[in-house]
């Protein structure tokens, strides 16, 4: 013990501190050469952001060193190790420099910057600032809540006033569904539910962009299933409930039922409470239907057995009356999927023609393999051979194995050992492939005169070139939306590469803020780097003073079915490093928006940022009472 403390309390080496010295200033001067060499880009963005700009570049031109060799003697001599340096830079690094020549007992007289550093309070302030201008100040917590709005929003005002007074800072309108019509009803209901509670509440919409995504797939045959629930035995502890109702004029069902039935009108009028309808189902297996009730115009029947019935079914009154028989009426055909393993082989083809399962002969050999189209045959052009493929959010994944016009051949080789189910309508990534579809389509530019009279802010997908800001900076201006914020959504591996490029053209507008959109983004850049890579955008952003929502799956299964996970708790109070959190829609949103609020409220004692904020510690004090 006393040796460690004599090392922990030992003078430092004069030839260390000169070390630590010539480190520290041989990397201020690149910093100010760099802000020197790239004087232009830093004057085309907009005055409100030069000196973040410049931060910003004081930021990449530090991080482009390791600096991990001199970190921990810094901390040694009681000094700043640069790890919180983010939002002030140069500031921080001449602080430790004029320390070090004090230890060193000389004079510290660094070159004079082209303009005054970004100091430690005036970098928090930037953040601060620039997250109110765009999100709107945040009573009571330090960072928002935002909401993805539902179809309901536009016929539910008690939802939209629910969520304001729960805790929504922003609404977010996905205009990628509904249309303008659902679109005004929303900002109508929020912007009544804002009167009415006296809260300020923003809005973002969010432009569609191109959606890489799984095209129809063939309908299965008009087949409807019911079964009894069972106990460990098998026996019957409640009936199948079937309704039956007008073919001509469908009655929908009350809750629980376990299928519904169309059948002629004129036929259903004779069912009586208590009759027994006998029918042969699609395995030619007797099955009855014993009708329990009329409601108006439809009956309530039971089945204690599992049946399988398809169109034209016949149905039989048991009474053995004339005229007692009628045919089930069209059903809804089987939605399908394709069912893929490892090592199956799936063609996506350029034709928008329905999907196929794969086909096997009699001895189970492959005819023909799985097919499925996509949503936008573009980028048949631009992906190779070898290349990687990922389907549904990447459940499943494969090797492109061959490519022309019309169709690519997939290798799947992610996917569980009992396999997986692709259905229509599912994402696409392709992470390896230089993809060259505009950011900007053809529907988000027809949209945008709507954004620009009713949002506050806008958010753009699958943005990958300052050139894309740019072409998005050229359309609002035309819309008369100069002055919307502006949300760079970071979905892709290209976003992510060129996020300080992206960000120095977005700060051309007068409000900038970064979506985290985790789910894309792991996809394309791999599970196991998320976390590394949503800490890199968290870095660089607040270097530029630019703020971040934290986004996708944030207590998605509690918004979705009511019950959190422990992992995703914890994730949520991770959303505490950002300026704004998003939470999806779902059935129990207005649970997951309490719950998170409640984190948020929690973790702002102990966390801002990367820094822990040292709040009292109930253990610590509750330790010391007992020992009194």
């Amino acid at each position: 013990m006393e040796e460690e403390l004599a090392v922990s309390t030992s003078h430092p080496e004069p030839a260390e501190i000169a070390t630590l010295l010539n480190d520290l200033e041989r990397t201020r001067l690149e910093l100010v050469d760099l802000e020197i060499r790239e004087k232009n880009l830093v004057e085309e963005v907009h005055p409100a952001h030069r000196r973040s700009a410049r931060n910003l570049l004081h930021y990449l031109g530090f991080r482009r060193r390791d600096a991990r060799h001199f970190q921990p003697r810094l901390a040694e001599l009681g000094l700043s190790s640069l790890g919180r340096a983010e939002a002030h830079v140069l500031a921080t690094i001449d602080a430790v420099l004029a320390n070090l020549h004090r230890l060193a007992g000389s004079v510290s007289c660094p070159s004079a910057p082209p303009s005054t550093p970004v100091g430690y309070r005036e970098g928090t302030a930037l953040l601060e600032l620039h997250a109110d201008q765009l999100f709107g100040p945040c009573a009571g917590r330090t960072v928002r809540i935002m909401v993805t709005m539902p179809s309901e929003a536009a016929e539910d005002y008690p939802l939209v006033r629910d969520l304001v007074a729960g805790g929504m800072d922003v609404m977010r309108i996905n205009c990628a569904h509904d249309g303008p019509r659902e679109w005004e009803r929303m900002v109508v209901h929020l912007h009544r539910a804002r009167r009415e509670l006296g809260r300020v509440c923003r809005i973002l919409m969010d432009l569609g962009g191109p959606k890489l995504r799984t095209g129809s797939i063939a309908r299965g045959p008009e087949v409807l299933k019911w079964r009894p629930q069972r106990d460990v035995f098998g026996r019957v502890t409640m009936p199948a409930r079937v309704w039956l109702t007008s073919q001509e004029a469908p009655a929908p069902p009350l809750p629980g039922t376990d299928a519904t039935l169309p059948v002629p009108a004129d036929w259903l009028k004779t069912l009586k409470k208590g009759n027994r309808v006998t029918f042969k189902d699609a395995r030619g297996a007797s099955r009855a239907l014993r009708i329990v009730s009329e409601v108006g115009e439809g009956r309530w029947a039971e089945c204690g057995e599992t049946a399988y019935v398809v169109s034209g079914t016949q149905l039989k009154i048991a009474s053995g009356k004339r005229g007692g028989e009628a045919a089930v009426g069209r059903l809804p055909a089987v939605e399908q999927a394709l069912q893929l393993r490892r090592g199956d082989t799936l063609v996506v083809t350029r034709r928008d023609d329905p999907g196929l399962p794969a086909e096997r002969d009699a001895r189970g050999v492959l005819v023909s393999p799985a097919t499925i189209s996509c949503t936008l045959p573009e980028v048949f052009a631009d992906v190779r051979p070898g290349e990687r493929i990922w389907f549904d959010d990447g459940r499943i994944g494969g090797i492109v194995r061959f490519v022309n016009s019309d169709q690519m051949h997939v290798e799947i080789v992610q996917a569980r050992l009992r396999g997986e189910t692709l259905k229509a309508d599912k994402g696409i990534n392709l992470p390896d492939s230089t993809l060259r579809l505009p950011s900007l389509t053809a529907r988000d530019i027809e949209d945008l005169p709507f954004v620009a009279r009713r949002a506050d802010m806008v958010g753009y997908s699958f943005v990958r070139e300052p050139s894309d800001v740019a072409t998005l900076q050229e359309h609002l201006a035309k819309a008369g939306g100069e002055n919307l914020g502006l949300v760079l959504k970071i979905e892709t591996r290209a976003a992510f590469e060129k996020l300080p490029h992206l960000l120095l053209a977005a700060m051309r507008s007068p409000s900038v803020a970064v979506m985290i959109a985790r789910g894309d983004l792991a996809v394309e850049m791999g599970y196991e780097r998320l976390a590394e890579v949503q800490e890199e955008i968290l870095w660089i952003c607040e270097a530029a003073h630019v703020p971040v929502i934290w986004a996708t799956q944030v207590l998605e299964s509690l918004a979705k079915d009511g019950v959190p996970s422990r992992a995703e708790i914890t994730d949520a109070a991770m959303g505490e490093r950002a300026e704004c959190v998003m939470l999806n829609k779902g059935a129990h949103v207005l649970e997951a928006l309490r719950v998170l609020n409640d984190i948020l409220l929690r973790m702002q004692g102990h966390l801002n940022k990367k820094s822990p904020v040292l709040r009292q510690l109930r253990l610590a004090r509750d330790v010391l009472a007992t020992k009194e």
